[in-house]
């Protein structure tokens, strides 16, 4: 197996483990995530979530990168 297909490989693992790991655990709503709530409107935008979820996943490719 070449080197561009275990990459995609571990990289579908990591993206089947997190979405697996999501169900069980409520990660958003977040403190510091923004929402608005009207009579008939809801924004809601996961400010906090987007960058804790940034940080782990540069930790992780990083990882990756690392140790490959």
């Amino acid at each position: 197996m070449n080197g561009t297909a275990k990459l995609l490989m571990i990289i579908g693992g990591i993206i089947f483990a997190v979405g697996f790991l999501a169900q069980f655990v409520k990660i958003g709503k977040l403190p510091g995530d923004i929402l608005v709530k009207k009579e008939n409107f809801t924004f809601y935008f996961p400010v906090v979530t987007s960058i804790l979820l940034s940080v782990i996943l540069t930790v992780v490719l990083y990882l990756i990168g690392r140790f490959k």
